[in-house]
């Protein structure tokens, strides 16, 4: 990095970015306030550290807007083991996280109707579309996003994100490393860890190549110690919402969970869930829910409807229903006890061969079975989402085990995490409020 662009840099990050993401902090905690003198008649006023989030994601993006100045980057899968890039000092960017900020900055559909021009498939999961339509038009709600040195595709989620990365790497002319993660289907094997290993020995040795340097046992430990803490204390947080009433709902998790994505690595994420974890257990103490009336409590299993997520946490909150838990955020910290800083490597491969999407449908059951013994649950909504087949397999069989055996109500909603034209609102509106009628 020359002297001009570490300035540049210097000055465009450290300075006026972060003086101008600053100002907007504190704008948001005039909101933040404004909204506390007239409450709103069913949910909690808006968590404290909500402007602290929104500084920590826009510090991320502009970050990355300049990294091509004065580091590598990679992009990569949200189930990659991102912590040897960072213990190498990789920016790393997640496409799927900032498809999910085009879909609540209601980008999604122009910019997946731009990769449908260009002939890719509806049936697409709308992640893809529309980062690809991102990638063909240049548009993008953060500004810029750093061009890759290094993808790293990780199959434990779907097939789907090899052939999207298989269309990044023919566009950047980069290097593109798969981690390929056995299908695990009742326990993990030796076999399957030792493969998964030497895999993401490979990504190290490919990833140093590019960094200029080698990872050092220090660095490694680190990451790996930080991404512990991280997810321990994110699932702390995901434990609170066993209290009665609820402190913070699955909606609030949605986008508190960012940190443990973007920046699982980093000292931020820890910093920060820290004052997040303070600020719940202090609402837990006052009594405080997010649904200010809360009678009935949900689980919510697959990703979240991206483009409806306020519109359904009102809705439901009017009828004094709190979504307590999700296993989509829960994925996110129930593995953190695997972890060995003093074994990143083999570790890493343990935790990502276990990822709830890698694993049997009856896992999944189990899982949902336990969190309803868990938060007290008294019923579930099963997001079937078109654009996440693998998140939606085994749902009505789910379903009926479910009603049958447990004797819980459940609600099968057909939508999309990230394209509203796959999301039928008068139907959707219709079963739902059959639902809450079941409830009462």
């Amino acid at each position: 990095m020359t002297l001009f662009s570490a300035l540049n840099y210097h000055l465009k990050t450290g300075v006026i970015g972060k003086a101008v993401l600053r100002y907007e902090r504190l704008r948001t905690r005039t909101k933040i306030r404004r909204a506390a003198a007239k409450p709103h008649p069913h949910l909690a006023p808006p968590m404290h550290t909500i402007p602290e989030l929104k500084e920590l994601i826009s510090t991320h993006y502009l970050h990355g807007r300049y990294a091509a100045t004065h580091k590598k980057v990679a992009w990569i899968t949200s189930g990659a083991p991102v912590e040897v890039l960072k213990a190498l000092g990789f920016f790393t960017l997640y496409p799927e996280n900032h498809a999910a900020i085009c879909g609540v900055r209601r980008m999604a559909v122009e910019l997946s109707q731009a990769a449908e021009n260009e002939g890719y498939s509806r049936d697409l999961c709308s992640y893809a579309r529309g980062e690809i339509g991102s990638l063909l038009t240049g548009k993008t709600p953060v500004g810029n996003l750093p061009p890759p040195d290094l993808l790293v595709c990780c199959t434990n989620i779907c097939q789907t994100v090899l052939y999207w990365y298989q269309v990044l790497a023919d566009h950047f002319h980069v290097p593109l490393v798969v981690i390929d993660t056995p299908f695990v289907y009742s326990t993990v094997g030796e076999h399957a860890i030792d493969y998964t290993t030497r895999q993401i020995e490979y990504l190290v040795e490919t990833a140093e190549r590019i960094a200029g340097r080698p990872l050092t046992d220090k660095a490694a430990r680190r990451a790996g110690q930080t991404a512990r803490d991280a997810a321990l204390l994110w699932n702390e947080i995901l434990q609170c919402g066993r209290h009665r009433p609820a402190p913070i709902s699955a909606f609030e998790q949605f986008f508190f969970m960012a940190p443990i994505v973007d920046m699982r690595g980093e000292r931020v994420a820890v910093d920060f869930y820290r004052r997040v974890l303070a600020e719940v257990r202090k609402r837990v103490k006052n009594g405080v829910g997010m649904v200010t009336a809360e009678r009935t409590r949900l689980l919510w299993d697959n990703l979240p409807i991206w483009h409806n997520v306020r519109t359904l946490s009102e809705r439901l909150a009017s009828r004094g229903i709190c979504v307590v838990a999700s296993t989509y955020t829960n994925a996110w910290g129930e593995l953190a006890h695997l972890f060995r800083a003093d074994d990143l490597i083999r570790s890493a491969a343990q935790i990502y061969l276990q990822v709830i999407l890698n694993r049997s449908a009856q896992h999944k059951l189990n899982t949902m079975v336990r969190m309803i013994d868990d938060y007290q649950i008294d019923g579930v909504i099963l997001h079937n989402n078109r654009s996440c087949k693998p998140y939606s397999i085994g749902q009505i069989d789910q379903r009926r085990y479910l009603v049958d055996q447990k004797k819980i109500p459940t609600l099968l909603l057909e939508g999309d995490h990230n394209d509203p034209r796959s999301y039928a609102e008068q139907q959707f509106n219709a079963r739902l409020e059959s639902f809450m009628e079941m409830l009462d």
